[in-house]
């Protein structure tokens, strides 16, 4: 499955993992770039040490194109990690909360492609401004941190918007084949997929998150301020609903991780060694596609399945699209 997003990052399949902070480590990565897709780290809670490292252990596991996430609105910038992902071989940066003007022309120079999370029309058209090389049109229905519109409107107006400047990757909500194929029908070249590679054993992840992310329903998120400061979708429990409860007791970000992180809510970035989690007060970002998760399937097996579901996805409408002109045909001959 050929597209503009496998040529323009020499990959096979138009999949990508997205870069989720906390989950989204090097044995993921790996995998996912070594299976054809196109593996992301998830950089925005690691210290610059830790993401050095994490670089260069994807890049002991596999010489296959992978990138680094990180969030442009951080305090201190960006800068310094910027530099840092381009002289250990990452091949694309890709930047969430904002448009990284600063770095694009860092990125260039050193042929790294640059890539922004948009969740609105406006945000899109800014990143072409700016000069970045794609955008990823993301939909509220997204784990972590999301906006206000939805996947199936939002995708086709940031394809008509700036389609035709630059590449779109439609996010949110994606976790099988039919949500690839149906990406293409939207106009874009791929998809950016974050819940669902959470569902897998190669996934950093504390005790209890893939267990509870198995277990919840489509309707076990809620878009809460409780953990960051700004709209994070997450698994709904005691602690998002305090804050539902008790809004003027929440800060803007960054003071409200930090009000999260003093009240042990928010342990992302620990592994299975992690103590002290209690699930009922954790942040824990998912999509509304939890509900289509009932199993951990390993990285590389789920995105052949996402290819051959979307194959076959495409190949039923084709069919019934040909079945429906041909009866059409036929109707039309016997008047």
């Amino acid at each position: 499955m050929r597209t503009k997003l496998t040529e323009m990052l020499g990959i096979e399949h138009p999949v990508m993992l997205a870069g989720m902070g906390g989950v989204s480590y090097a044995p993921l990565v790996a995998t996912v770039s070594e299976a054809g897709g196109f593996g992301c780290l998830g950089a925005s809670t690691m210290t610059p040490p830790q993401m050095v490292e994490e670089i260069r252990e994807v890049r002991r596991l596999t010489d296959k194109p992978f990138g680094v996430d990180l969030l442009t609105a951080m305090p201190g910038g960006i800068e310094d990690q910027v530099r840092m992902l381009i002289e250990e071989g990452a091949s694309v940066f890709v930047a969430g909360l904002g448009v990284p003007s600063q770095v694009v022309t860092m990125c260039h120079d050193a042929n790294v492609i640059v890539i922004n999370m948009c969740g609105k029309v406006e945000h899109a058209r800014r990143a072409v401004a700016a000069g970045c090389d794609l955008v990823v049109a993301q939909g509220t229905e997204a784990g972590g941190h999301t906006g206000t519109v939805a996947t199936m409107p939002l995708v086709p107006q940031i394809v008509d918007a700036v389609g035709a400047e630059i590449p779109v990757v439609a996010a949110g909500g994606i976790f099988d084949g039919r949500g690839l194929a149906a990406a293409l029908a939207l106009g874009a070249v791929g998809v950016w997929v974050g819940t669902r590679f959470i569902a897998t054993p190669e996934a950093r992840a504390v005790p209890g998150y893939k267990e509870r992310l198995i277990a919840s329903r489509e309707d076990g998120t809620v878009v809460s301020r409780a953990f960051s400061g700004k709209t994070m979708r997450v698994l709904r429990n005691d602690y998002t609903t305090y804050f539902e409860q008790n809004p003027a007791e929440l800060q803007p970000f960054p003071a409200q991780l930090g009000r999260s992180m003093g009240d042990n809510a928010w342990h992302l970035g620990g592994g299975p060694e992690t103590e002290g989690v209690d699930l009922d007060k954790e942040g824990l970002p998912a999509g509304q596609g939890t509900g289509a998760i009932d199993e951990l399937i390993p990285a590389a097996e789920l995105v052949r399945r996402i290819v051959a579901e979307a194959e076959e996805a495409i190949g039923r409408m084709t069919a019934t699209l040909g079945a429906a002109v041909a009866g059409g045909a036929s109707d039309g001959g016997a008047g």
